[in-house]
This record gives C-alpha cells, sequence and structure tokens, in this order.
C-alpha cells in the first residue's frame, strides 16, 4: 500500500522569533524514517508551493480487525501509529531538527483505512503552516489533515 502526503501552505523559508520560538533560516520539511531522525526523506524548502511524498506500507489485520499500517517511515506501535514530519534547518552537510508535527494514522476513519486498503492508496492532505504562521508541529488530526482513501 502507498501512504502519499501532499502538503501545501508551507511557511516560508525563513521564521522570525517570537516569545518561546528563537526563529530559524533555511527551514525544510521532510519525513523522518522509524527511529532514525537523522534520516530523512527528500527534504522540501520551506518556500514550495507544495510538497509531496510517496511512502511504501504493508497493511496487516491485527486480531481485534483492526488494520495496522507499517513502514520504514511509519513510527509508533499498533493502535498508535503516526509519520513524523520534521522541521529542519540546513546547517552545512547536516539538518538540524528544531520542530516536528505527528500525522496520526489512529485518527483516520476506520472506513477510510479499508477503502485504503482495498485500493492500494492512502492519501493525506494538509497545510504546512500554523496559526502564527511558524511551521506545523504537534498531533495532526483532522480538519487540519484530510484522509483519503483513492486507487
Amino acid at each position: 500500500m502507498e501512504l502519499r502526503i501532499e502538503a501545501a501552505d508551507l511557511p516560508g523559508r525563513e521564521c522570525g522569533g517570537g516569545p518561546g520560538f528563537p526563529g530559524y533560516r533555511d527551514i525544510h520539511v521532510a519525513v523522518q524514517r522509524r527511529c532514525r531522525p537523522a534520516e530523512l526523506l527528500d527534504p522540501q524548502p520551506g518556500d514550495a508551493a507544495r510538497a509531496r511524498w510517496s511512502l511504501e506500507c504493508a497493511a496487516k489485520r491485527l486480531p481485534d480487525g483492526e488494520v495496522d499500517i507499517t513502514g520504514r517511515y511509519v513510527q509508533g506501535g499498533p493502535g498508535g501509529r503516526f509519520v513524523y514530519l520534521n522541521w529542519v534547518t540546513r546547517e552545512g552537510d547536516t539538518w538540524s531538527l528544531f520542530r516536528r508535527a505527528k500525522l496520526l494514522l489512529a485518527a483516520v476513519d476506520p472506513a477510510t483505512v479499508e477503502a485504503a486498503v482495498a485500493s492500494g492508496l492512502l492519501v493525506a492532505r494538509l497545510g504546512l503552516t500554523d496559526a502564527k504562521g511558524h511551521p506545523l508541529c504537534a498531533a495532526v488530526r483532522p480538519p487540519l489533515v484530510t484522509w483519503t482513501a483513492a486507487g
């Protein structure tokens, strides 16, 4: 199964400081590999018009009947799976994490998960700028993200 993340409304390459937020330059966003924060999939500049990632996943039915989605970029355990979108800045040849968004797979409607298993495609669509104009962070659930099955 493919998990596709389609993002729009990115916050820009620079983010000014404010209370509790020091500000950052050369901002990028990428998907973090499971248990490997330094391994980022396809970093996209914070001023891109759109960002898109395709993740190869597996869907397995659990004894309780629920579907468990796993993969190289899926974090957490059964019932608590999620995908990290890491906000990073470039420092030479390395990336430095300053914030992340957590796309909660447990927040996907079960009927949508079932349709995605049947079609082979689950799509997350979201904007990546929060209400303060900063990079979106913390747990991301509907209505901030829209989950659909396609195929």
